[in-house]
C-alpha cells in the first residue's frame, strides 16, 4: 500500500474514533486496509 493510501485510510479511522493514533501506527497495512474496509466498504447485504 502506498504512503498516502495508508494516510488516508488511517485518518478515516481516527475520525470514526475506532481507534487511536498509537494503535494505528503499531498496525501492519492489512490491518490497517481490513479495518478501514469493515467500517468503511458497504456490503450489498448491508441494503437487504
Amino acid at each position: 500500500m502506498s504512503q498516502l493510501a495508508r494516510e488516508t485510510k488511517v485518518k478515516d479511522l481516527l475520525e470514526k474514533q475506532k481507534f487511536n493514533q498509537k494503535e494505528l501506527s503499531e498496525m501492519t497495512d492489512p490491518q490497517i486496509e481490513y479495518f478501514h474496509w469493515l467500517y468503511f466498504e458497504d456490503s450489498v447485504y448491508d441494503y437487504m
